[in-house]
């Protein structure tokens, strides 16, 4: 889900002031406060905290010190077979779902979980946010392998309500490969901004997500994840193949996850024609246009309902939209090669969006740039028939992500770049955590830092003007300076602070993956990265596989680096001392101000107009000490500073720079 913390735009300057006058130069002024820090000890990053689940996990084979995944690796898989009515003018739907939990784990299990994620909207359930109270989910009834249950714990089999869990107490347990068919009844009021705008209603718009029973996870790691759903940190899901059928007027317009299977039974000719265009077409396809509005768009029906169809597999959840009165833009992009036959597969963009919302006329063009950017950034093709962004800008200001389905804002005082970077956004949630599966309500920085990371690259790409991570590296730096963040690696509803949440879990994960391709270098981290992606894909990541995957492809050890920056709140504040000539050397003195131990990179200018670079390694650090010196063999040194390039999130590059020009 995308936010964005405002900060002013911030120039930053160096006013070189000093010259050389002498043999030693000093070019900063240490303040008390400065020289105090200097005396303190030093702490040194030890060794990271690694629950003993996730070790038992290694143990058991389904993951291993490596971070890639284990021989024995499992995970939980079902089917669902969903049908929905809704009816616009009360904003209720009606759902019916079938489906078959497949227990691969080797345990037995004497319950089931489900998830009713818009029970956050129920009276007395525990909220982080306020939530309008309209009632949640309504469980009308529940059966398991056709016997119907009564509602309660006992006598078993029996089902209860708790928050925003569903337990189903099974008659039986569930055997290792054994499998269950549960077939639940449900309506629930749809609330005009559901759990914190991720889905709801505006006038001719509904935009639906979280709105049926879910399995939840079961995992090698912890088992079953109950964590409520609070409205502020998201979701974790398993993978499962659904078939949906939405039922509705017969003027509205339906778009949901998965392969879009009856166009012929629910779209006018002119339109199906247009929609059919679009497929073959590298330019953007006006598929519903203002005339089309209402019935014009769409099949006619002999009781005034459509019924729209939707199949797919291997995703962690299904969205849809419907609308009467927005245009509809799509044309397609090409993805790479999904089945290794050479040749290039291509991917449906598709764009609704109201006559409020006139900057949506490229959404089109911009869905269509980031899925094809980031299938070759990822090095992971867009693996889907579709990806499809809806504007719903009474619903949302931001953005939310589902599998090939978004729901975003109209940006229009905001202007194109934020919504082109919003829609990258919420594109490379496709990604992580749609295909790299995480658990977004423990460990949100893992989805959101990889994206706001992919974010900045894809809009670079489109905007090569636009520096690539500055704006999101200020965002974490401003923050960081108030002494008020958390560490990352906090749970993501327990920070102290909204704030504190939101900078640790996206622009902090994001700059920290920038400074780890800075220590590790551009050919390492990428490999790391796409080799993270392919391992991961259709898989439940943790943050341990992360850590060492990019240890095991790099080669280095990187521990004292996850301590520093994701389990801690320390700063980088690395500072060029002085620069003096000395025995026919130039010594460069530099001093470390803050406490996360990081590669000192220098780039030195020279009088001749050569340019060399310098390093001084993170062990250096690993010592105690604060100071360390770089020895050049000339003594005709112009300018020196560090990390010119700006991989690494310092909190005062004022004392980065050492100029006498």
């Amino acid at each position: 889900m995308a936010r964005f913390y405002t900060v002013a735009t911030l120039l930053l300057t160096f006013q070189l002031l000093w010259a050389c006058s002498s043999s030693e130069t000093i070019i900063k002024e240490e303040t008390p406060q400065n020289l105090m820090l200097l005396h303190d000890v030093r702490p040194i990053p030890y060794p990271i905290d690694i629950p003993e689940e996730y070790l038992a996990a290694i143990a058991n084979g389904t993951r291993t010190e490596t971070g890639a995944p284990g021989e024995h690796f499992w995970q939980q898989y079902a089917t669902y077979d969903i049908a929905a009515t809704l009816n616009p003018d009360t904003k209720k739907l009606e759902g019916s779902m079938k489906a078959v939990y497949m227990n691969q784990s080797p345990d037995e299990l004497g319950r089931l979980h489900m998830e009713l994620s818009l029970n956050v909207h129920r009276k007395g359930v525990v909220r982080a946010r306020a939530q309008d109270v309209t009632g949640g989910k309504e469980i009308q009834s529940v059966t398991v392998n056709g016997r119907t249950l009564t509602e309660g714990r006992n006598p078993f089999p029996a089902y209860e309500v708790q928050g925003t869990q569903l337990i189903i107490y099974l008659a039986e347990a569930l055997p290792s490969g054994g499998e269950v068919e549960v077939e639940i009844d449900w309506t629930v009021d749809i609330p005009r901004r559901g759990a914190s705008g991720r889905n709801g209603w505006a006038d001719d718009l509904f935009f639906l997500g979280y709105w049926y029973p879910q399995f939840s996870v079961y995992d090698d790691v912890y088992g079953w994840f109950t964590e409520p759903f609070r409205g502020n940190a998201e979701f974790y899901h398993g993978f499962a193949d659904y078939r949906l059928s939405i039922t509705m007027p017969d003027d509205w317009v339906v778009m949901a996850t998965g392969e879009y299977l009856n166009p012929e039974e629910t779209l006018a000719p002119h339109v199906l024609e247009r929609y059919i265009a679009a497929q073959e077409s590298d330019e953007v396809i006006h598929v519903i246009t203002a005339e089309d509005f209402g019935r014009n768009a769409t099949a006619e029906s002999e009781n005034g309902m459509l019924t729209w169809r939707f199949e797919t597999e291997r995703v962690r959840d299904v969205a849809f939209s419907a609308t009467r009165k927005s245009f509809w833009d799509a044309r397609r992009t090409p993805v790479g090669d999904l089945n290794g036959d050479g040749e290039t597969n291509y991917s449906l963009m598709n764009a609704f969006y109201r006559e409020l919302a006139p900057l949506w006329t490229e959404v089109a063009e911009y869905n269509a740039h980031a899925i094809s950017f980031l299938s070759e950034f990822t090095g992971f093709p867009y693996p889907w028939p579709h990806m499809t962004s809806v504007e719903g800008s009474t619903i949302i200001g931001g953005g939310m992500e589902y599998p090939m389905m978004t729901l975003m804002g109209d940006y229009n005082q905001r202007g194109a770049m934020a919504l082109y970077s919003v829609t990258a956004h919420e594109l490379a949630h496709m990604w992580f955590p749609m295909i790299v599966s995480t658990n977004e309500r423990i460990y949100t920085w893992i989805d959101e830092g990889n994206t706001v990371f992919a974010t900045d690259e894809a809009r670079h790409n489109r905007f090569p003007d636009v520096d690539k991570h500055a704006s999101t590296q200020l965002n974490y730096i401003s923050f960081a300076r108030s002494g008020r963040e958390g560490p990352i690696m906090r749970w993501s509803d327990f920070h102290y602070s909204q704030q504190a949440y939101g900078i640790a879990s996206y622009p902090k994960p994001a700059s920290v993956l920038v400074a780890l391709r800075g220590v590790i270098g551009e050919e390492a981290f990428r490999e790391a990265y796409q080799t993270m992606v392919h391992e991961w894909a259709w898989k439940q990541l943790y943050p341990w596989d992360m850590f060492r995957t990019f240890e095991r492809v790099s080669g280095m050890d990187l521990s004292w680096f996850w301590r520093a920056w994701y389990y801690e709140t320390w700063t980088l504040n690395q500072s060029i001392h002085q620069v003096y000539v000395e025995d026919g050397h130039t010594v460069i003195s530099i001093r470390d101000l803050g406490n996360v131990p990081m590669p000192v990179l220098l780039r030195i200018t020279r009088a001749t107009g050569e340019v060399n670079e310098g390093r001084i390694s993170h062990e250096h650090w690993l010592t105690g000490t604060r100071e360390a010196e770089y020895r050049v063999p000339y003594t005709d040194v112009l300018r020196v500073e560090i990390d010119p390039d700006r991989h690494f999130p310092d909190i005062d590059r004022n004392n980065m720079v050492y100029d006498i020009r």
